[in-house]
C-alpha cells in the first residue's frame, strides 16, 4: 500500500458530514487517524473506559442531538462493543447510526502478534453476524466509501463500520504528555522481582508490561513458566490473577495491571475485593497512557487510584514513586501488610524492546506443568 490517507482531511470530512463527537479506545493502526481527530475536536474526542461505553455515548449523543457519532476501536474491542451494538443501537432496537472504525490487528496474510490471529481472522464475520455494513478502507476511493456508508447509515437509521487496514493513513505527529515521575516501568518490575520469591506466580497485563517483564527474566536468567502474559483480554488481568490465587492457595499470585486496564473493566475490582484470596497481590502502574497503542492520554492521573481501591475493599494502597519504594512496599505486601500497590512511572521504554518468544500456549502449559495442574480435569 503506498498511498496514505492525510488523517487531518479524513477527520474534516466527517466533521462537515456533521459527525462531530467521537469517542472509543485507542488503537495502534488508528493512532493517527487519532491524533488528527483529538486536534480536530478537542473535548469532543473522548478516549472510553471500553468500547461498550464509547457505543452507549454514541446512543446518547444521538438522542440528544439527532446526530450520530463515531466509535473508533481496535478490532479485539468488538467483543466489548457487540452488546450495546445489538441491544440498543441495532434497528430492532432503538435503531442508531453511528459511524464504527475499527483497526484490523492481526488481518490474515499480514504478520502480527498471536493475541491477534483469532480476532483477524474473525473482525469481518462479527460484523456480518451482527448484520452491521461495513467497508475496508481503501486509501484510493475512501471518499465514496465513507459516503456510500453514512447514506446507508442515515437511511436505515443503523450502526456502519469501516475497518481499518495496517498503514492506511498517513503519519500525523503525537506528543504523549509528559510526566514528572523518575521511574520507567521496566525499572519498577525490574525492583518488584527482586523481592517475588521463587516460588511465587506473576500474572502481567498485555502490552509493554509483559514484555518487560518477559525481558527482565531473561536478563536474570530465568525462566517464563512463573509468568502468565496475558498478551490480550485488556481489563481481565485481575479476574486471571484472583482464579488463580484461589486455584493456588499456597502460591503467592502478584497481579501486574496497567491503568487502562484497571479502567476499562474497574467492576472486577470491586468484585474480586469482596473475598480477597490471602495470596494475592495486586500491582498497577499509573503512567496516565495507553502507551502500547501510541501513548495516547487515560484518565488515571486525573483520579484518585488509591482512594478507588480503598472504596472497593481492598484497604489503604500503597503508593511507589521511586526504586526504593518499590522494593519496600513490595516487601510489605508479601508480608501481607497490604493488599495493593500504586506505582506511579514516567511513560516511555526502551526502543529495542522485545517481544516474548514463547508461544501463549507454550506459557500456559510450562506454567501448569510448574503447578501441576495440567490433566486434572476429566470428564466421568
Amino acid at each position: 500500500m503506498t498511498t496514505r490517507i492525510d488523517p487531518t482531511q479524513f477527520v474534516g470530512h466527517l466533521h462537515t458530514s456533521g459527525l462531530d463527537l467521537w469517542a472509543g479506545v485507542p488503537d495502534s493502526l488508528l493512532k493517527d487517524l487519532c491524533a488528527a481527530a483529538s486536534e480536530t475536536l478537542g473535548d469532543r474526542f473522548v478516549i472510553s473506559a471500553n468500547e461498550g461505553n464509547a457505543v452507549g455515548a454514541a446512543c446518547g449523543w444521538y438522542v440528544g442531538t439527532g446526530r450520530p457519532a463515531v466509535v473508533y476501536m481496535q478490532n479485539s474491542g468488538e467483543g466489548n462493543a457487540v452488546n450495546p451494538l445489538l441491544s440498543l443501537a441495532d434497528p430492532d432496537v432503538y435503531g442508531i447510526p453511528m459511524l464504527l472504525i475499527v483497526g484490523w490487528r492481526g488481518e490474515p496474510g499480514v504478520p502480527d502478534e498471536p493475541q491477534h490471529r483469532k480476532q483477524g481472522k474473525v473482525t469481518t464475520s462479527l460484523l456480518d453476524a451482527m448484520g452491521i455494513p461495513f467497508e475496508v478502507l481503501d486509501p484510493e476511493h475512501w471518499e465514496s466509501q465513507v459516503e456510500g456508508l453514512l447514506q446507508r447509515m442515515r437511511k436505515e437509521s443503523r450502526p456502519v463500520a469501516l475497518v481499518v487496514r495496517k498503514a492506511t493513513f498517513a503519519s500525523h505527529a503525537f506528543k504523549p504528555e509528559a510526566t514528572n515521575d523518575p521511574l520507567t516501568r521496566e525499572e519498577a518490575l525490574s525492583a518488584i522481582l527482586e523481592v517475588v520469591g521463587p516460588d511465587d506466580i506473576v500474572v502481567a497485563t498485555t502490552g509493554k508490561c509483559g514484555r518487560e517483564v518477559f525481558e527482565l527474566r531473561e536478563a536474570r536468567g530465568e525462566g517464563h513458566e512463573r509468568d502468565l502474559l496475558c498478551v490480550g483480554g485488556m481489563g481481565h488481568t485481575l479476574s486471571v490473577a484472583w482464579g488463580m490465587a484461589l486455584g493456588q492457595p499456597e502460591r503467592a499470585v502478584w497481579c501486574l495491571d496497567g491503568d487502562g486496564s484497571m479502567i476499562m473493566h474497574m467492576g472486577s475490582l470491586a468484585v474480586c475485593a469482596q473475598s480477597w484470596p490471602r495470596n494475592l497481590h495486586y500491582v498497577v502502574n499509573v503512567n496516565g497512557a495507553h502507551e502500547s497503542v501510541g501513548g495516547q492520554p487515560n484518565v488515571a492521573s486525573s483520579i484518585d487510584v488509591p482512594g478507588i481501591i480503598r472504596a472497593c475493599g481492598l484497604g489503604e494502597a500503597l503508593v511507589a514513586r521511586t526504586t526504593d519504594e518499590v522494593t519496600a512496599a513490595t516487601a510489605a505486601l508479601a508480608r501481607n501488610d497490604a493488599r495493593a500497590l500504586v506505582l506511579h512511572t514516567r511513560q516511555g521504554s526502551r526502543d529495542d524492546l522485545g517481544r516474548p518468544t514463547v508461544t501463549p500456549s507454550g506459557n500456559m502449559g510450562a506454567m501448569m506443568a510448574l503447578m501441576d495442574s495440567a490433566g486434572k480435569w476429566e470428564v466421568a
